[in-house]
């Protein structure tokens, strides 16, 4: 069996030339929809990113519980990702930076034993996010949202466990 390198397919020179592919795919139209849909949402992005950092509050006492196994440990990852992901559409880009950092944090095998070995940092990345939401904190602009971020991003590049 050989290696072979990927290769790109337009789709159009592959047989498919009536295939039309029209650019852009969403008009002025289509955007002001979506927007207004995330207006008419904001009230239940609120509760939504409440019940996210609730959840990530919990993984992380089960983690506590569990004495940081590395089993435990995914369940944090997976809120803090869920988090990272979905933060800046809540309103929230800090979210999105704090859970950034605490996934760079836990990511790795080595991220996990020094979670493992000393979870100050995981728990501060925690304590963060929901300082964050609590205080409506939605910018690193913000003064102590910068402190925050900044400081949480020094800490785990000076660990080293996790590629930037």
């Amino acid at each position: 069996m050989t290696n072979r390198a990927a290769q790109f397919i337009d789709p159009r020179d592959a047989g498919l030339r009536g295939l039309d592919l029209p650019k852009p795919l969403f008009d002025d139209a289509d955007l002001a929809r979506a927007e207004d849909t995330l207006k008419a949402l904001s009230n239940s992005m609120q509760q939504w990113l409440d019940a996210d950092v609730e959840k990530l509050q919990l993984a992380r006492l089960t983690c506590e519980a569990a004495s940081w196994r590395f089993s435990a440990l995914e369940a944090v990852l997976g809120a803090g990702h869920d988090l990272k992901g979905m933060g800046a559409t809540y309103g929230y880009p800090i979210v999105t930076q704090i859970a950034a950092s605490l996934c760079r944090l836990i990511e790795t095998e080595a991220g996990k034993a020094t979670a493992q070995s000393d979870p100050t940092l995981v728990c501060a990345h925690v304590d963060a996010l929901r300082a964050a939401v609590r205080d409506h904190i939605k910018e690193a602009s913000h003064p102590v949202g910068r402190l925050l971020v900044q400081t949480l991003e020094a800490h785990v590049d000076r660990l080293g466990v996790a590629p930037r």
